[in-house]
This record gives structure tokens, sequence and C-alpha cells, in this order.
């Protein structure tokens, strides 16, 4: 599972080595530290690996994360909040993203779209 939070980008996956629990990783240190706080594992520095950085918490220690970063919600803009907290780098890699996942937009919206841009041009 892919997040985003206001904190960073993480990527979870089932720890085959560990029943119940998580591989949570991360490209900068920096994504992980909130989870590594309220858990108290530890970060692992693996720059071998596809994700540099990486720890191992139980699905109910993210879950616990999950939870507080969802009540700390209170913001009305998830970029214009990434960029006050991540600042610039992070907050156009995040964007980069969004955009790109414009592409799997449901064909009725794009076809929408589409005349929208066409009667605007002909307008």
């Amino acid at each position: 599972m892919w997040v985003f939070t206001p904190d960073g980008f993480i990527s979870a996956v089932d720890n085959k080595a560990k029943a119940g629990h998580l591989t949570v990783r991360a490209r900068d240190r920096k994504s992980l530290e909130t989870l590594q706080e309220m858990s108290g594992a530890d970060i692992e520095f693996t720059p071998m690996r596809d994700y540099q950085y990486r720890m191992y918490v139980t699905s109910e220690m993210l879950q616990d994360f999950m939870r507080i970063m969802v009540d700390a919600i209170d913001y009305a803009n998830f970029k214009d909040e990434l960029y006050a907290v991540r600042g610039k780098t992070f907050s156009r890699a995040a964007g980069q993203v969004w955009g790109i996942m414009c592409d799997v937009a449901d064909q009725e919206y794009k076809d929408w779209y589409a005349d929208q841009y066409a009667s605007r041009v002909r307008g």
C-alpha cells in the first residue's frame, strides 16, 4: 500500500519473515519519523534496496499511525499542506504523482473534459 501523509510517502507490505508484522518503507528518513516515534521501532538504512529506509511494525501500530494522521487533517488542500510541511522539492514530486494519476481517470470524465476544453476553444 502506498500512503502519502503530510509527513511524507510510505509503502507498507507484509513482512513474510515475521508473522503479524509489516515492512514500512520510504525513500527518505523523514517519512518514517512519526511512525518511529509512535512505535519505538528502529529505522534501518538500506541503500541497496528500492526504498532506502525501512522499519518493521505490527499492523496495529500502522493502524494507530493512520488513525492519528486522519484525525490530524485540518487542511483544505493536501498539496498546499505538503508544501508547508515538507517544502518545495517533496511537494513537487507528490504533485507529479498526482498529475500522472490523472491518466487513470474514467473515460466518462475524459470525455467530459475533452468536451469542456473543445467548447472553450470554439467559443
